[in-house]
């Protein structure tokens, strides 16, 4: 099928909406052939900094010369973002071809009385057909939702199970309690793997040993606490940790060294099986690593960051690093969540640094928290609060609230992110050409 129509196929299959579990997955994949199984991975669970910590993970291998395949979600930018290979996007004749493949399984499946699966079912079995095809030396993956009962959770190859920062989140599917988020998260541990931790809470902690102990599996612990010559930059930022001295990373965010030492971990996991990943490329993979929609600065002029806060820790790191590189400064929010997070949690911990915060729906998503109700909460404990229209609105409405030295922060869920990134881009595009055209 055409890419347009691929794209129409797995928005129709949105009414299906998530179903944890490895049935449907499973029996999928068993049509296609079982690609999953000739592959090898890197499987990312946690609940934030897993897109980062893959992100520095498949830079340095594709660095070192593999062949790496790439699935995340969600996409910033493009829907094709999801599958990559060698650092590029799966084409959108390719994306159809393989869409074709795993329609007709999927429709088998339906007539032979079974349920249709999900679409991200349809998009991780797509994945492991492609990555297969495009014969990965090994994959790096992370999870959607969870770990144990997640779809990508089929395979049985995995080579390194990373488990980034583990915190509440998702709690209808996954538990109540942190325990029982990191039980379900460090389900993606399989008997024969190594297990790279970041150092977690004592509770999510106790969780992960206990899985890795039970499977036989050696575990190491990422620990940032003991890296040194920490230098902290929104454009560059440089550390030693172990036997890696003045490392450096292009990626903002106080957070992003302590992704980047469990990256470094889960690469020293990979030597220890037997890949070769020499010292040039790791430092090379480190500084080459882009993670867009992560405090990821898009403007200097006032300085304009988006970052994809949308839980409670997420929401902790991005106040504890606003009150890090910009004390004194006047900070003007742009706030788009969903209505199924912890909204009034992000808010509570992130409201104070803000002189003006205005407020969005993030588009065409039917989770979206509406403008107008967020600026409702949001007036409850902060006085200078807006509800705009769209996206455009507030970029400009941001730009005139702010002098040169102000900060612009749009933040929240990640699906609205990459169309205000085009659009704060188009608009610096227009301005410098007016400027040009003045002088």
């Amino acid at each position: 099928m055409k890419y347009q129509e691929a794209l129409d196929y797995i928005e129709s299959l949105n009414t299906l909406g998530i179903v944890p579990g490895l049935q449907s997955i499973r029996e999928l994949c068993r049509r296609l052939g079982n690609p999953q199984d000739k592959l090898r991975f890197v499987h990312v669970a946690g609940t934030n900094g897993k897109g980062s910590t893959l992100a520095f993970i498949s830079t340095i291998l594709r660095c070192t010369g593999y062949a790496v395949g790439r699935y995340t979600s969600p996409a910033v930018f493009e829907y094709r973002e999801r599958f990559q290979v060698k650092g590029r996007m799966i084409t959108q004749k390719d994306f159809g071809l393989f869409l074709d493949r795993v329609k007709e399984a999927c429709e088998d499946m339906v007539r032979d009385g079974l349920a249709h699966p999900t679409p991200f079912e349809v998009e991780t079995a797509l994945a492991f057909l492609y990555f297969m095809e495009k014969q990965c030396d090994i994959v790096v993956m992370e999870t959607g939702m969870g770990g144990l009962m997640d779809a990508t959770n089929l395979v049985t190859t995995t080579e390194v199970a990373v488990l980034a920062s583990i915190s509440m989140d998702h709690m209808k599917f996954l538990g109540n309690t942190l325990g029982d988020i990191a039980r379900q998260k460090a389900g993606i541990i399989k008997s024969g793997c190594r297990v790279v931790s970041m150092k977690q809470s004592p509770e999510a902690m106790e969780e992960v040993r206990k899985q890795a102990e039970e499977l036989g599996c050696p575990l190491q612990v990422a620990d940032s606490s003991l890296c040194k010559n920490v230098k902290y930059g929104i454009k560059k930022q440089s550390f030693s940790y172990g036997q890696w001295k003045n490392l450096e990373i292009t990626l903002a965010g106080k957070w992003q060294i302590d992704n980047a030492v469990l990256a470094i971990e889960a690469i020293q996991a990979l030597q220890e099986t037997g890949y070769q990943i020499p010292e040039a490329a790791l430092r090379k993979g480190l500084k080459e690593t882009l993670w867009p929609g992560r405090f990821c600065l898009v403007d200097n002029k006032p300085i304009f960051i988006i970052d994809g806060a949308h839980n409670e820790d997420a929401a902790k790191r991005l106040a504890e690093t606003i009150e890090f590189y910009f004390t004194n400064k006047r900070i003007i929010y742009i706030m788009g969540i969903l209505k199924d997070k912890e909204y009034e949690k992000i808010i509570s911990l992130t409201h104070s640094f803000a002189d003006q915060i205005i407020t969005v729906t993030p588009p065409d998503n039917p989770r979206a928290m509406h403008a107008y109700e967020l600026a409702q909460e949001i007036a409850k404990v902060h006085p200078a609060v807006t509800a705009v229209d769209s996206l455009e609105e507030a970029v400009e409405i941001s730009r005139l609230l702010a002098d040169k030295e102000d900060i612009i922060i749009a933040f929240g869920s990640l699906s609205y992110l990459g169309k205000l990134m085009e659009i704060v881009e188009k608009q610096a595009q227009k301005g410098s050409k007016k400027n040009g055209k003045s002088r």
